[in-house]
């Protein structure tokens, strides 16, 4: 008879180990509990254990520091590390040092049920070796303690130890830059340099000479961001507003790995990672005929989507104490925010996401005096968006859909005219108006599809199939 897993768990707080111990042991695991660091390593030296479930800080050292120990030891015990200090930088050392998973404490059983046996059936070739021992800096380029954002770190954890392609996808203000820098700092590649374009900011006919270069009769060439990017990441922002043509030489580059300057017919090899980010739908742009299908899968082998920040609002206390402390790091006068403000900070949309919440701290330490920041005042700055956004939603009102729908076609027209091949362009309008509409009419009755066909005066069952064809993503109760 094959003997039962033994799992060992190291945590100092006894109400973790007992709900663990619960918890594994009806599932049918052995478990071996401590409340030290010494006794886990005495464990593993001894060759107990399947498996380790470990928490970071401990009375005498840290879980983190015992993970390359174990690793060297016992390189095909798998290591899972729990802990309170639910950041990117916990989430990136535990990854990097050779951990199976991190979990960010309160966590669901039933996860870390399904992580341990992920982590006792992975053969062991599958199990990555410890990445660099060189230590990430000890910054926090993102902030957010919510499920959504540890969902986030963990994805950033993994991708440092790589060089996959990422694709970034988010509103405006979600902060797919600092991503970017964080997958870049905190990776392969940090020694070299993490060079960004903004694709919406260069002249589309300048585009390809940017990013590739370009032979000049005089001076010789002008080298383009991939090469200023070499043995480092090139971070390719807004990648929706990329022209076709550079699109299709970009294209090459990622099958290739090579390039050519503009004018140029010497192959250079292209020693990049490259990570993009949009805020929009590339899906749309495929079918719109203005974004090559080829290029967004060959760009979207890792995607990474940024939650706006009315999807996690219990991280907006966390973020509006952070800049209120770098406003008094740069020599500001000291701010607190009283639960008022909180509530009131915590019921606005923000519709510029972190980045308007950022701008809005910023400017309320500089214009008031008063050290504690109540409702009143974050009222005060926010009166004059609210007036704006009421003008702006009553224009939209009184414009007719078909005047909408008119200004759209006309950009895939002139898109046509500019070289970007047309075709199908009647499914395309269809499907873009019948995707929003299906997608907000299930977000009104929470996911509820039998709600929403009646509303839309469709069958269920086709429904259900419009849904799959357009791959609109439902979730129940959430609106």
């Amino acid at each position: 008879m094959t003997p039962l897993p033994t799992i060992l768990v190291a945590d100092d707080d006894r109400s973790i180990r007992t709900v663990l111990g619960q918890a594994l042991g009806r599932a049918g695991y052995q478990v071996q509990s401590t409340p030290n660091a010494a006794t886990l390593w005495q464990w593993v030296e001894e060759g107990e254990g399947d498996l380790v479930i470990t928490d970071v800080i401990m009375p005498d050292g840290s879980g983190l520091d015992l993970i390359p120990r174990i690793r060297q030891a016992r390189p095909d015990l798998r290591i899972i590390v729990m802990s309170a200090q639910s950041n990117l930088m916990t989430a990136v050392k535990a990854t990097q040092r050779g951990a199976f998973e991190y979990l960010a404490k309160p966590f669901d059983l039933k996860e870390l049920l399904n992580v341990v046996g992920r982590a006792l059936a992975a053969p062991a070739q599958d199990i990555e070796k410890p990445a660099s021992s060189a230590s990430p800096e000890e910054r926090l380029p993102l902030i957010g303690q919510s499920v959504v954002m540890q969902g986030i770190y963990r994805s950033i954890a993994r991708l440092t130890t790589s060089d996959l392609t990422v694709m970034i996808s988010g509103e405006s203000g979600t902060g797919k830059e600092l991503v970017a820098r964080a997958l870049h700092e905190y990776g392969r590649r940090r020694g070299g340099p993490f060079i960004a374009v903004n694709m919406a900011a260069i002249p589309r006919d300048q585009i390809e000479s940017e990013l590739f270069g370009q032979e000049r009769t005089v001076g010789g060439r002008s080298p383009g961001r991939f090469e200023q990017a070499a043995g480092g990441t090139l971070f390719l922002d807004e990648i929706g507003d990329m022209p076709p043509e550079a699109q299709t030489r970009l294209l090459r580059v990622l099958q290739d790995g090579e390039f050519t300057t503009v004018g140029g017919r010497a192959p250079i090899r292209a020693d990049v990672r490259i990570i993009a980010a949009t805020h929009r739908d590339l899906r749309q742009a495929i079918r719109a005929g203005t974004f090559r299908e080829d290029l967004y899968y060959r760009l979207n082998v890792v995607p990474v989507r940024l939650p706006p920040l009315r999807e996690r609002l219990e991280d907006i206390p966390l973020l509006a104490r952070h800049f209120l402390a770098q406003c008094r790091d740069a020599g500001g006068p000291s701010k607190v925010l009283d639960e008022s403000a909180i509530a009131r900070l915590q019921s606005w949309r923000w519709p510029g996401n972190v980045r308007e919440l950022e701008n809005l701290i910023r400017r309320i330490v500089a214009l008031y005096p008063q050290e504690t920041i109540g409702s009143d005042l974050i009222d005060a700055e926010l009166a004059e968006p609210l007036a704006n956004e009421a003008v702006t939603e009553q224009a939209a009102v009184e414009e007719p859909l078909s005047d909408s729908v008119s200004r759209h076609i006309m950009r895939y027209l002139v898109a046509g005219r500019e070289g970007m091949p047309l075709h199908d362009l009647y499914a395309r309008v269809i499907a873009e108006v019948e995707r929003p509409l299906i997608q907000m009419t299930l977000a009104e009755t929470r996911g509820n599809q039998i709600k929403a066909a009646s509303m839309l005066g469709l069958n269920r069952n086709t429904l259900r199939k419009k849904i799959r064809e357009l791959e609109i993503p439902v979730v129940r109760g959430v609106v």
